[in-house]
């Protein structure tokens, strides 16, 4: 028992304590003088060793020095980062957070290290913490906004607002369960509901396990909010890594997962349930005919699945994945070499390429044409592990499809019918009515080649490294066999072999084929979305004609200034020359349609080896001077250092900003790009686009409501999930094809909000527009785009049909009821290049947010 008499030597230790130590003090003293020193001479890093050592040694300067302290960080993470000393700028962060665990400037600060890093489970973790610390904190809230897109995907809500699909497997998993399924594990348990069912269909033990830390996390605040966190227990690890007796205590008689994506075997399906039956899972049932306990034997939900495809032509996927253009701004493509996306399949893996992308196919603008009728491409039964086990090294099958359309094979869609068990199913179909889109294997090898009533298309399908594989390799017409992957003329690599006629074109492709394999090696991969850039006509068109006027105009203003009485008119400007800077993010073409203008020096931001030769060749082809091109990251230090002067003695005649991203938002810090940039300006420069004006509409949208939260207030299958999944609701939606968007237009066109990038006193950070209804509806979103003006007569919009961009919509909190004349006030607010509203009913109460 503690000695009650010794209050004594608490005295005595508190006396020392307020003791002070000289010595001590002039450390700290000398230390925080050195620390400011230094910070003034930009010694960023020694600055912050001084400041550690003084905040530690006396925390009571903390408040005192918390902003230079925090200003100290982050230069010298800037540095660090620079430098590539990644582990060295995280230590940074952690000590800087022992010191100020509660810094929500900090604390979102390293979140943006690290979902730039690609940790963004952590930096969703720090973005929340900062919320909570500071809900009002704007830096913070947008940020949260933009990883939780990425965490909590948006089909999340989609399933969980998709009733008929929760009820079936709801279910299934009843009857299972009351068939002897006593033990259960969830496998990618995502909100915990698979197997809330489970344990509430009567399930003696269950077990979950979710890789994601969001949503390991969500699962066991939902399971707790329902009562069941005593008798759940959902580990954080893959399925892969589970053992019995040291994660679950034995094995399981029924596993229930829903690890398909829209190609069925990409989350990695077969591989897991491979592990499931050989570690986890009780044996299967050995025979129809044979009587065993259910409880003693295993079973899987969902039990199988067929795969069904179909040819498809559509305009949309095709500029996406493969060049459709002959010219871009007045340069041929000729010499460019093979361009195409990423996305490609065939028979033989290959690391660097995607076998299949995803798409809705009921919403793709200017829709699409089937070519050949559904057809099964592969029947698989999850019950059974010598076939999951054989799957991978199966022949590929070769599929003959009679064509019913003439038209360009753009793609071969997929989709699958999931089998829950003997009686239920879920279908993934176009004509569904599903929160699932389809898998899209792009053909990238038949430009100009149509496929015609009478042939047939030769499919092959197999999966050897566990994915679903379909690549179409061969028409059959005439009884001859045209190869898709051979059809490319040696002599001029670009263009497609010629159809003046059934039989003369039949002699081409069988020509064709004895030389096929001499294509060209120049080849160079472009994101799907830079592909769809590039066969944007008008853009590059708008560009060309504004940068010739500007070009132009400057070398006028040069001739003007420059030619004194009797100088020759070439002498004096002939070593002039304008500097174009290029900072589009990605691939572009827009530095070599500035050089290829005359008597100007380009610079582009293109990066990637492969790309950088492609514009290389294209210099060369366009008879421009190869010093004419440059690729700025070979002079500046890092990306930070993107803004700079071309030269000691030079400015910029035109910097080209990249000013919204595809995903249909305004890019992040682009208003203080701009700022930068108008300082490197020669006289008469100008930036690229100068102004962008925001327009919208009001419209009611259910869709937008289904995939942006779990609506209405009943429990999901009676349980309480909405609350904690809503929490990664964001008010903005993204990638939205506004032409094709299930909605009702409340409203015409308006104008919400103007940037100017070369005039910073025409900016404002909100703007009140009054909007008249139209319709009468409940106004439930306000998509927008925008208009980019290259100068005062060019522009482009992104809703253009041909734009690479998405549209945006913002989605209301609560809709809002309207009537056909009403005016609705719109509150627009631009915050570091992030959007938001709020909607007002004139002679309402109150606003109704976002």
């Amino acid at each position: 028992m503690p000695n009650a008499s010794a209050r004594p030597k608490h005295g005595r230790r508190a006396r020392r304590r307020r003791r002070e130590d000289p010595a001590r003090n002039e450390l700290v003293s000398s230390s925080l003088e050195s620390a400011q020193q230094c910070l003034f001479s930009q010694d960023y890093g020694t600055a912050f060793v001084h400041y550690l050592l003084v905040l530690n040694l006396a925390p009571v300067f903390k408040d005192f020095a918390r902003e230079s302290f925090r200003f100290t960080l982050f230069k010298w993470t800037e540095e660090l980062d620079s430098v590539g000393r990644i582990q060295d700028l995280f230590d940074c962060y952690e000590q800087a957070l022992e010191l100020f665990p509660a810094d929500e400037v900090i604390l979102n600060s390293m979140g943006e290290h690290l979902f730039r890093m690609g940790f963004r489970d952590e930096a969703a973790g720090h973005f929340h913490k900062a919320l909570k610390l500071r809900p009002d904190y704007p830096e913070a809230r947008e940020n949260f906004y933009r990883v939780a897109n990425w965490l909590v995907e948006r089909w999340h809500f989609l399933m969980l607002n998709d009733h008929g699909r929760n009820r079936k497997y709801q279910q299934a998993i009843q009857k299972a369960v009351q068939s002897g399924c006593s033990t259960v594990l969830d496998i990618g348990t995502g909100t915990g509901i698979l197997g809330m069912c489970a344990k509430k269909a009567g399930a003696a033990e269950v077990y979950a396990c979710e890789l994601s830390k969001t949503m390991y996390e969500l699962a066991c605040e939902v399971v707790t909010a329902n009562g069941m966190d005593g008798s759940i227990r959902i580990l954080h690890m893959k399925s892969l890594e589970m053992e019995v007796p040291k994660d679950i205590p034995r094995r399981v008689s029924l596993v229930v997962t829903e690890t398909v994506d829209a190609g069925l075997f990409g989350e990695g399906i077969i591989e897991s349930l491979i592990h499931a039956w050989n570690h986890l899972l009780l044996p299967p049932q050995r025979g129809e005919n044979e009587f065993q306990e259910q409880s003693a034997t295993g079973r899987v939900i969902p039990a199988g699945a067929t795969v069904f495809g179909m040819a498809v032509e559509c305009l949309e996927i095709r500029r996406h994945h493969r060049l459709c253009v002959s010219e871009v701004g007045g340069l041929s493509m000729a010499a460019a070499g093979e361009l195409r996306s990423p996305v490609s399949c065939s028979s033989e893996p290959d690391e660097s390429m995607e076998p299949y992308t995803t798409e809705r196919l009921s919403r793709l603008p200017g829709g699409y044409k089937p070519l050949t009728e559904p057809f099964t491409a592969l029947n698989i039964d999850f019950n059974n592990v010598q076939e999951l086990e054989g799957l991978s090294s199966r022949a590929p099958q070769r599929i003959r499809l009679p064509v019913t359309e003439e038209g360009e094979l753009d793609a071969l869609a997929v989709w699958f019918q999931l089998h829950l068990d003997e009686e239920s199913s879920l279908s993934t179909g176009p004509q569904e009515d599903t929160c699932w889109e389809q898998a899209i294997y792009p053909v990238h090898s038949t430009k100009g080649f149509l496929l015609k009533p009478q042939d047939e298309l030769i499919v092959e399908v197999s999966c050897r490294d566990a994915y679903l594989r379909l690549c179409s390799v061969a028409v059959l017409r005439g009884g001859c066999e045209i190869h898709l992957d051979k059809r490319l003329d040696p002599q001029h690599p670009g263009n497609p072999v010629s159809n003046q006629n059934p039989e003369a074109e039949l002699c081409s492709a069988l020509a064709c084929l004895q030389t096929g394999q001499h294509q060209t090696k120049d080849f160079s991969m472009l994101e799907c979305s830079e592909m769809a850039l590039l066969n944007n006509h008008h853009y590059h068109q708008s560009f060309c004609s504004a940068l010739a006027k500007l070009i132009s105009q400057l070398k006028l203003k040069w001739q003007n200034q420059e030619r004194g009485p009797g100088v020759e008119p070439d002498s004096a400007d002939r070593g002039n020359l304008l500097y174009v800077l290029d900072v589009s993010e990605g691939f572009s073409l827009l530095s070599l349609i500035a050089a290829s203008q005359g008597r100007v020096k380009a610079y582009s931001s293109v990066e990637k080896s492969k790309q950088q030769e492609v514009l290389k060749r294209l210099v060369h082809s366009s008879n421009i001077p190869e010093e004419h091109l440059e690729f700025w990251l070979n002079h500046v230090e890092d990306e930070q250092g993107m803004l700079q002067r071309p030269s000691r003695e030079k400015l910029w005649s035109a910097i080209i900003l990249d000013c919204v991203e595809t995903c249909g938002l305004i890019r992040q810090k682009l208003m203080e790009k701009a700022s930068l940039a108008r300082c490197l300006l020669e006289d008469g420069g100008r930036i690229f686009p100068q102004r962008i004006v925001v327009h919208g509409m009001l419209v009611e949208s259910d869709t937008l409501l289904l995939e942006s939260a779990v609506q209405g207030q009943e429990p999901t299958l009676g349980f309480n999930i909405a609350p904690f999944i809503n929490q990664f609701t964001v008010p903005v939606h993204v990638f939205l094809d506004f032409s094709t968007l299930e909605c009702k237009h409340l409203s015409e066109f308006v104008e919400l909000f103007v940037l100017d990038l070369m005039n910073a006193n025409a900016n404002y950070t909100d703007r009140e527009v009054k909007v008249q209804v139209t319709s009468a509806g409940r106004i439930t979103a306000v998509p927008f785009w925008y208009h980019i003006y290259l100068d005062e007569d060019i522009s482009v919009s992104t809703l253009s049909p041909s734009s690479h961009w998405k549209q945006a919509a913002v989605v209301l909190q609560q809709p809002l009821e309207v009537r056909a004349g009403d005016w609705v006030r719109l509150t627009v607010r631009l915050h570091r290049s992030t959007i938001s509203m709020s909607a007002l009913l004139e002679n309402a109460a109150g606003p109704m947010e976002q």
